[in-house]
């Protein structure tokens, strides 16, 4: 079976959850099936032992118009090389057009994976302007003509079921996301000490690991809340570092709305660690495990591949009871979970930020000044994601889905 996946990011351009699934995906399928990969961000050199990848650069001839009338031009591109793949696979709107177009020109099923939703995610109209309209019919025409739809938790399949109420509810499949196991593993010495090279590392970028850590991992954009979390940290003990890898803003004004808090905030207290860059690999998981507890505020949220990364690092995880995220954490075993009334007009505000940012100091300040429990927690966090959440049990799982939706076709 040849199965060519569509997508905005792989690597070496990643910058978020999603190009990290794809990039897992196509690496655990590819001894399985014939895997074809098509992302942006033009060429790719070749990769004896991955799948076979094509990039695609931005057409000239649109250089200038709305950034999604350059999208749908490489999903032109895109569709017309998929000639001889028995099915398609996209994921997230950038690439959906691209796998319906193809799915009609060659005559093959196509399969979505829902990493997040248009409807939910109506800020985006501040990054895109008229170009939220265009991101937001394809992917209803995707999704409306999918062979499949992959959700990757039963959150986003309700929210799925709730947004586009014509798709047919057999056709939606729950596929968690997966961590890769040998590459998120916290660096101890043979005392369970963090290596010297980790402390280093931690150190370099501005953490103390010998002093309690909260540390968010996620790009600056709406769906992250972290403007909730910057001001329920004012709350935490003055000895608890506030640690941000938060990068890559949507749009100017969350920036300046992130950057004032932050400003604001370090102000107050000191040990607020803002790392603006993407991390590799390696220095992230020294930050991580330099740190006593992961927290993810967000608002809208289907899953969270950060989340089994910092779990799988050994980190409890304090998250908000919203999406995908009481999937991943066991509420009172793995982390803790935080109550968020939301609106239901697609924006997911909360209904009252005072008390959501109160609860999640609250829950912070609990793990943060007992590092004990945390360390425990943390323990049976990589314990839940090592039984739950692997990329073989992905692949199977994925696999089956392309066999059902064949059989369909």
């Amino acid at each position: 079976m040849r199965v060519d996946l569509l997508t905005r990011e792989y690597p070496p351009h990643v910058y978020g959850g999603a190009g990290v699934h794809v990039a897992e995906l196509a690496r655990v399928l590819a001894p399985l099936l014939d895997v074809r990969v098509r992302a942006f961000d033009g060429p790719r050199e070749a990769d004896d032992g991955g799948p076979q990848v094509t990039g695609y650069a931005p057409l000239p001839e649109l250089a200038g118009a709305n950034a999604a009338l350059g999208t749908f031009g490489v999903d032109l591109a895109m569709a017309a090389d998929v000639a001889g793949a028995d099915l398609v696979h996209s994921h997230t709107w950038y690439a959906n057009l691209a796998g319906h177009l193809a799915s009609l020109l060659h005559g093959v099923p196509h399969v979505v994976t829902a990493h997040s939703l248009e409807p939910l995610r109506p800020w985006k109209a501040e990054q895109l302007g008229g170009g939220y309209a265009l991101s937001s019919w394809a992917e209803r025409t995707a999704y409306l003509g999918a062979a499949g739809v992959i959700a990757v938790s039963a959150g986003m399949r309700a929210d799925i079921l709730r947004s586009y109420p014509d798709v047919d509810p057999d056709r939606v499949h729950v596929v968690h996301n997966g961590i890769d196991l040998d590459g998120w593993r916290r660096p101890v010495d043979a005392d369970g000490a963090l290596t010297p090279e980790a402390r280093a590392a931690a150190v370099a970028h501005g953490v103390d690991p010998d002093a309690p850590a909260v540390v968010f991992v996620g790009r600056i954009t709406r769906q992250k809340g972290l403007p909730y979390l910057l001001r329920a940290a004012r709350a935490l003990p003055p000895d608890v570092q506030l640690v941000l890898c938060a990068g890559a803003p949507d749009t100017p004004e969350i920036a300046a709305e992130v950057s004032g808090l932050v400003a604001e905030l370090a102000r107050e207290r000191s040990g607020v660690v803002w790392i603006e860059r993407m991390l590799p690999r390696e220095e992230l998981v020294a930050v991580l495990a330099a740190s006593t507890v992961f927290v993810c505020p967000s608002i809208y949220e289907p899953l969270g591949i950060v989340n089994l990364e910092a779990m799988a690092v050994g980190l409890p995880v304090v998250g908000s009871a919203t999406g995908g995220i009481p999937e991943v954490v066991d509420d009172g075993v793995t982390g803790l979970l935080v109550p968020l009334a939301q609106e239901q007009d697609g924006t997911g505000t909360p209904l009252d930020p005072e008390r959501f940012e109160a609860d999640l100091a609250a829950a912070l300040t609990a793990l943060a000044t007992d590092r004990a429990r945390a360390a425990a927690m943390g323990r049976a966090a990589r314990t839940r994601v090592e039984e739950h959440f692997s990329w073989d049990a992905v692949a199977a799982r994925t696999v089956e889905v392309y066999e059902r939706v064949l059989a369909r076709a």
